[in-house]
């Protein structure tokens, strides 16, 4: 009996300018356990969402897995799956691409690994739309991605440590709705703004330049629109920064917001919250340290 354990860290996209193309990966991680049976299909889920996620073949994590055995051609006769979240799911911190990665690389890994990490990308990027977030949590650390069609460029930069204060306020927000508020077009000054502006964001993390993140961390193509979905937002922001946040960005499609800052990590994330609270929405924190490992595989 063969038994792929994979733990994938969570992510936080965009990083203000860097629309679906920047990334940093988080020390907070699900686990997949996958083993393969005779027959059927057992699955078990702990932690977050576990009172309502689907126990059966629905499962994102055990579609991710038949989808890329279908792609080998090879496949188990049965599977279980037990699955541990420490991600909260539809908050903007990379579950979805947590979950298919989980299913993707626990499958590979239980027929031999067929696949090459650069095609375990392109599957994740193929299922799930959009490839910032996988990219992130396969490869760790701060992620430069592009995808367009088949193509899927990616690249990781090499950060100092750092943590990130977190803010995870109770929206119900799903990324179809938070991406059905994007216009379709935006104004060219704005694209190159962001493009500038990406740019400088990766340095600045780069070099651990807080005064320069700071002028950086700046968007214009997708916070504008997706601010009004979030009660609380330009509050919370406002409060980050007046307890010394550097730069305030939404993470990933929202509703979480992740600041960043050289210290008073903890005091910051409960000024945010404060904020949410006084604007009548529950939030729960985390500080988090930059994840530097990426999706990590234990076969037995």
């Amino acid at each position: 009996m063969l038994r792929a354990h994979v733990t994938v860290p969570a992510s936080t996209a965009n990083l203000g300018p860097g629309f679906d193309c920047l990334g940093l990966a988080l020390e907070l991680h699900n686990i997949v356990e996958l083993t393969a049976l005779d027959n059927g299909l057992e699955v078990t889920i702990e932690g977050e969402g576990a009172a309502w996620l689907p126990r059966d073949g629905t499962n994102l994590v055990a579609r991710a897995a038949d989808h890329l055995w279908r792609q080998a051609g090879r496949r188990p006769a049965g599977f279980r799956l037990r699955i541990t979240n420490r991600i909260p799911p539809g908050m903007g911190l990379g579950s979805s691409a947590a979950a298919i990665l989980g299913g993707l690389v626990a499958a590979n890994a239980l027929i031999g690994e067929p696949f090459s990490r650069p095609e375990i990308l392109r599957l994740a990027y193929r299922l799930e739309g959009h490839a910032d977030n996988a990219a992130v949590a396969l490869y760790g650390g701060l992620v430069v991605v592009s995808a367009d069609g088949d193509e899927v460029l990616v690249d990781t930069i090499d950060v100092p440590p750092l943590r990130v204060a977190l803010a995870i306020p109770g929206v119900q927000l799903s990324t179809r709705a938070a991406r059905a508020a994007l216009p379709a077009q935006v104004p060219l000054g704005d694209a190159t703004f962001n493009i500038g502006r990406a740019l400088f964001v990766a340095r600045a993390l780069q070099s651990g330049d807080y005064e320069r993140l700071e002028r950086a961390m700046v968007d214009r193509l997708h916070e504008p629109y997706r601010r009004p979905l979030i009660p609380g937002f330009d509050a919370a922001k406002q409060a980050a920064r007046e307890a010394g946040a550097a730069a305030v960005a939404l993470s990933g499609a929202g509703p979480s917001m992740a600041a960043f800052a050289p210290g008073g990590h903890a005091e910051i994330a409960e000024a945010m919250k404060a904020a949410f609270e006084a604007n009548g929405v529950k939030c729960r924190t985390l500080v988090l340290a930059a994840d530097r490992k990426g999706t990590v595989i234990i076969t037995r």
